[in-house]
């Protein structure tokens, strides 16, 4: 999106179904902030903590100490 207006900026952003977008600039990147696809449009997360946790199980553990 290239504008002067910000709030056209966030207005259209919210309208773009897209992983990234970005405002007067293209193509930056950040290994700290995730990226991905919409809908059929790659799988998940990489970056940031969403990315890790694809890596990740949950588990519940229970210790009786009495």
């Amino acid at each position: 999106i290239f504008t002067t207006n910000l709030g056209t900026a966030h207005k259209l952003a919210r309208r773009i179904k897209a992983g990234s977008v970005w405002v007067n600039m293209y193509h930056a990147i950040d290994p700290a902030v995730p990226f991905g696809g919409m809908k059929m449009s790659g799988y998940g997360r990489e970056g940031g903590i969403e990315h890790l946790h694809e890596y990740l199980e949950t588990k519940a553990v229970w210790i009786q100490t009495d």
